[in-house]
């Protein structure tokens, strides 16, 4: 399982690579010290490699001060082309690529092998944060929750499932300078009674008593199956929520019982 895991994880990396890169490139907000690549196609007169200064800009031929930072490389090229436009060049067509990255950093914590702060050094997602930090533990849970350090304390949650398991690129985030990444750890159910493998579960999202039953190897020979319960903590107490069918959501905690049948 933990083999297949892995390997499900650096398949979905690959996908992101492939689908993701692209769109992640055009969404990397500039910043200072940022250097740049930039070319006018069909007039190399135009092309520079510059680095963005204190104040946010570069230096261009012609257009001289240039200010880029807080832009995203689109909106970069979309600036620098209306700028030559005005005078310069008919329909420029400019290309911004970011040859190196300032010093960005984004800490990553809980179910990942090694926690703690890692170096952006390119245009970097979530999946390749993880391998960097060792990738996943054995407790690790089905959300990731991204916080952003963009004056808004804005927060994001993946689905970790979704992503690695089903290979769904678009959970899979870029990552900015300052982002803080918490991996949640797992919630645990049990099953109880007639079960072939009555032992403590993994939680999954929206887990049902049959999956549940399924994970435990199934029922024996001598299960009851049309009378299932569930016992629940809540505030602090337990209830005992009794005769549950098999599509019944169970909750983290949650002990399935299967009782025995005595007919």
């Amino acid at each position: 399982m933990k083999q297949t895991k892995n390997w499900l994880l650096w398949l979905a990396l690959l996908l992101s690579c492939v689908f993701a890169g692209p769109l992640l490139a055009a969404d990397y907000v500039i910043n200072n010290n940022d250097v740049l690549d930039i070319t006018v196609y069909d007039h190399p007169e135009f092309t520079a490699t510059v680095r963005v200064d204190g104040n946010g800009a570069v230096v261009l031929p012609l257009l001289n001060q240039v200010k880029v930072q807080g832009l995203s490389i689109s909106q970069a090229s979309d600036h620098i082309a209306k700028m030559l436009a005005d005078g310069y060049i008919v329909n420029p067509q400019v290309n911004v690529f970011v040859k190196n990255f300032r010093d960005q950093k984004a800490s990553i914590l809980g179910q990942v092998v090694k926690p703690g702060v890692y170096d952006l050094t390119t245009k970097t997602t979530l999946l390749e944060l993880i391998s960097q930090a060792g990738g996943l533990t054995p407790e690790a849970g089905d959300r990731a929750t991204i916080k952003r350090e963009d004056g808004k304390g804005e927060e994001t949650v993946v689905q970790l499932r979704s992503l690695i398991d089903k290979g769904d690129a678009t959970q899979n985030a870029a990552i900015m300078d300052g982002d803080k990444i918490f991996i949640d750890k797992a919630g645990l159910f049990f099953v109880s009674g007639q079960v072939k493998k009555p032992d403590s579960y993994k939680y999954q999202d929206k887990l049902t008593v049959m999956k549940a039953i399924t994970m435990a190897g199934g029922f024996t020979d001598t299960a009851s199956k049309g009378s299932i319960d569930i016992v629940r903590k809540v505030s602090g107490k337990e209830k005992v929520i009794s005769d549950v069918d098999m599509d019944f959501i169970i909750q983290p905690e949650d002990v399935v019982v299967v009782p025995e049948s005595f007919f």
